[in-house]
């Protein structure tokens, strides 16, 4: 289907640039923006403010809780929120690519160039640009300095003793996650740069992607008849923008490494806090024809001239030798490195950066244990890891590249694909080390199950895929604290199983774990004002804590619901045991998972109060909306069961146990007929079976279970809970009313639509719509043959976001139509790999599995 948007939207971002240089080796397809770009439309965050009169009577109660406990957090404990409804994030336009591996902490580079979102300290995030982080050119020729420019379009109140405010209408910035490109045409001086930075995110890869560093590659076209000497500087503050930075006994040394036969030299910033000490790195290869030079300490307050000089005077720095003192409190200290070459007439040469940032043993916000990052168990954990980690990054980031382009090439090929979509999968990755990521090794004396082992209805207490690869987890959003929320991570796993099986296996195992143990301390819940337990047994959690508290030790950090009533959570962690067994062939996960799986079910049955093989909700109870109460069986919940009895099914089968097979097919064949008698209204399935005012809405999201079905080549044969007449009628129903008929067709599915054709807006989160779960919704209609219909539903959620709202790298849980976004830079939008696995399975006519290799599990 050819879009109506066409290429207008990418034309808009890039209308500004004036040069017509293309840049060195710049793909094509990705992300790309005029560093003079301006986006003309501001959103403002949802807050408490923006809840209508009607919902705030509703939940007044709810209001007046969350108050005391905020203020209880923030005012008597000091601690951050784990959702914070009065200080939610301020939209800024700015982000770009982060840089680093998965779990070991990253750095966000704006796409005008600038450090300005850190995430060093496991899962807490801030967001300070440290203006003093910059590449600077300088060009010399015939012994004599030209040129020389920070390569900033900034003009900030310090450091005037720089050349400030280069002209972003020279530059573009173009994004393939992991890989991103700057071009700077430099205006005058017939000189093109192209700063290409690599991050180690390589699919089927848990060494080097776990590697906290990035590598800066500078490409410089010299267009003139003459050479040219050029060097780049590279500068780094001894710090991350925070307080911390001036808190004293900071020190910078510089350093030499010669390792099997190649050598670096750079300089160590060690940042000397009490709670996660770190060092930053900052170096380059010595080569022939390549002149390094540093300066190993310079303050990044006042005019800084003497650097600037320095650099301008010969085109090299100074190169002292010895480790600078360490500063005073109040004091911050930087670090320099240049890099120069020879560029000859109408030729082309390159210069090599990497910065790397070695925390590898890391605590919590509760201070109770030590966690060892995952990359330690290559490079160590003693803190001195940050030399051989950039030698290592500096002479294997070429192999990286070809992994990657090998990974990417078939669907960049792939010309039945239209170019947002291959934007859109690759840069929404970026979520995977970005999202708080922690990746760690499994303690010694860990016990994931609590003690329980598996003859009791538990795990080992060290599950081999843990022990092998490790821990892993991710924030719900860089604003909802709490790591591996169970009922998102439904929607985002797919990324993670399609691209790093073991890691999705290795949640699973943790999640089990967690099931089988309980929590019973009372505490109060938000919403309803009671006290129940924390955690009971045969239950999900909602999620496995707060990063600024003891995540895996102390779960559910979410305390507005009882998450005893979240009947979804059980449901969905039975639909990803199956669907990752399918996509792994694991046999030794199916037969740890069963009996848990058996465990969880059993305990939903309790909620079918009439015997018809359905469960009923009673409140908040499923994946709805915030406000939106449901009563009695739900399109979105009942589908999920009968999808999980679905799964059952085939699961006792290959566990040959007849009797659990005929269990749980005699429930979902009372519970099909059921849901299609109390559902189905002859178009679409109802939001549920209660008869109230928003009982017939459209939801977007009604086809769940069916989804997750067809995600697990679930054939028509395959137990028929959905019939696929009615399917494809409650997609069309969809497609009619929750996207076309929704702003202009242009925005993705709102989450309820009435049957008029205008938004429920009954409830807080009805009339938003929610960017992950149109993925999936997109998804289910290309497994269903609606692939056009897919493809304009998904589309119109990216032009949104990355090319109307500005909200690149940072794609938010929801907006709405207009004025309003809720919560940044979260794990949802993940799913849009559900889009690229039912692609594979469309074209192939089967499902891919992890072990055949990269290419079979993503290519086209």
């Amino acid at each position: 289907m050819t879009s109506e948007w066409g290429e207008k939207s990418t034309g808009d971002l890039m209308s500004t640039y004036v040069s017509k240089e293309e840049g060195f080796g710049v793909p094509k397809e990705g992300w790309r923006i005029c560093l003079a770009h301006e986006f003309k439309e501001k959103r403002k965050p949802f807050q408490a403010k923006d809840v209508s009169l009607s919902n705030v009577w509703q939940h007044l109660g709810l209001g007046i809780r969350y108050l005391k406990w905020w203020y209880k957090k923030t005012q008597v404990e000091k601690k951050a929120p784990f959702i914070d409804m009065f200080h939610a994030l301020p939209l800024r336009q700015i982000y770009g690519a982060p840089l680093g591996g998965i779990g070991g902490g990253t750095i966000t580079r704006g796409w005008r160039g600038e450090f300005c979102r850190w995430q060093l300290n496991p899962g807490m995030y801030h967001y300070k640009t440290v203006i003093a982080n910059q590449f600077t050119a300088c060009l010399r020729r015939g012994g004599q300095t030209v040129y020389q420019q920070v390569l900033s379009v900034e003009h900030p109140p310090t450091l005037q003793g720089w050349n400030w405010g280069y002209c972003g209408e020279y530059a573009f910035y173009h994004a393939l996650y992991p890989r991103a490109w700057t071009v700077y045409h430099l205006p005058g001086q017939n000189v093109t740069l192209t700063c290409r930075q690599i991050s180690p995110v390589i699919p089927h890869d848990y060494k080097d992607s776990s590697l906290p560093v990035a590598v800066f590659v500078w490409d410089i076209e010299n267009k003139n008849d003459y050479a040219l000497d050029v060097s780049i500087m590279f500068t780094m503050v001894n710090g991350s923008g925070l307080k911390d930075d001036s808190s004293g006994g900071h020190w910078n040394e510089p350093f030499h490494l010669e390792k099997d036969g190649e050598a670096l030299s750079g300089v160590l910033l060690h940042h000397c806090t009490t709670v996660n000490p770190y060092t930053l790195c900052i170096s380059a290869r010595e080569q022939p024809g390549r002149k390094v030079s540093h300066q190993t300490a310079f303050s990044p307050r006042g005019t800084c001239s003497g650097l600037w000089s320095d650099l301008i005077t010969d085109g090299q720095l100074d190169s002292p030798s010895g480790p600078s003192p360490p500063t005073q409190k109040g004091e911050k200290v930087a670090a320099a490195l240049a890099v120069g070459c020879s560029v000859p007439a109408n030729g082309h040469n390159s210069v090599e950066f990497c910065l790397a940032w070695d925390m590898p043993q890391i605590t919590f916000g509760s201070r109770d244990r030590k966690h060892v990052r995952r990359y330690a168990r290559y490079f160590g954990s003693k803190g001195d890891a940050s030399p051989s980690l950039s030698h290592y990054a500096l002479t294997h980031y070429k192999e990286w590249e070809r992994r990657i382009e090998e990974w990417q090439k078939p669907i960049l090929q792939d010309s039945s694909l239209p170019s947002w979509y291959k934007s859109a999968l690759f840069n929404e990755l970026y979520f995977v080390a970005d999202g708080g990521t922690v990746w760690t090794e499994l303690a010694e004396d860990a016990d994931v199950s609590g003690g329980l082992r598996s003859e009791d209805g538990g795990l080992p207490a060290q599950p081999d895929v843990i022990k092998e690869y490790g821990r892993f987890a991710y924030l719900e959003g860089q604003e909802y604290r709490m790591y591996n929320t169970y009922d998102v991570h439904f929607y985002a796993s797919f990324a993670l199983i399609m691209l790093w099986p073991k890691l999705a296996l290795s949640v699973q195992y943790d999640i089990a774990g967690s099931v089988v143990q309980q929590d019973l301390t009372e505490r109060l819940h938000l919403m309803n004002g009671k006290y129940s337990p924390v955690k009971t047994k045969n239950v999900v959690p909602h999620d496995i804590g707060d990063p600024d508290d003891e995540p895996w030790h102390r779960l559910n950090a979410y305390l507005i619901h009882d998450t005893a009533g979240w009947k979804d959570l059980n449901l969905k962690f039975v639909l990803q045991v199956y669907r990752d067994f399918h996509i792994t062939q694991d046999s030794q996960y199916l037969q740890d998972m069963w009996p848990i799986c058996q465990a969880v079910m059993e305990s939903e049955l309790k909620f079918d109060l009439d015997g018809d093989g359905l469960i009923e909700n009673s409140g908040y109870a499923d994946q709805t909306y915030d406000g939106w109460t449901v009563t009695g069986p739900s399109a979105y919940c009942g589908g999920l069961w009968l999808a999980s009895l679905c799964v059952m099914c085939k699961m006792a089968r290959l566990v040959d146990s007849e009797k659990s097979y005929q269990h749980y097919k005699d429930i979902l064949d009372r519970g099909s007929a059921a849901f299609d008698k109390l559902l189905w209204n002859g178009k679409y399935y109802n939001y549920d079976s209660s008869g109230g005012h928003h009982s017939n809405s459209v939801m977007s999201d009604q086809c769940a279970g069916h989804w997750f079905l067809k995600a697990s080549a679930f054939g028509e044969e395959d137990y028929q809970a959905f019939p696929k007449e009615k399917i494809q009628s409650s997609l069309k129903s969809i497609f009619d009313l929750n996207v076309m008929a929704f702003a202009g067709g242009q925005m993705g599915a709102v989450n309820g639509m009435r049957p008029e054709g205008v938004p429920d807006r009954s409830s807080v989160q009805s009339d938003e719509v929610w960017i992950g779960v149109v993925y999936g919704l997109a998804a289910t209609m290309i497994h269903e043959g609606m692939r056009d219909e897919g493809m304009r539903t998904a589309e119109g959620c990216y032009r949104t976001v990355w090319e109307r709202l500005g909200m690149a790298f940072q794609t938010p849980e929801a907006y709405c139509e207009k004025n309003i976004y809720r919560s940044l830079a979260y794990m949802r939008p993940l799913s849009i790999w559900a889009m690229q696995l039912a692609l594979n399975m469309t074209q192939k006519d089967q499902a891919p599995t992890a072990s055949t290799g990269v290419s079979d599990t993503v290519g086209t």
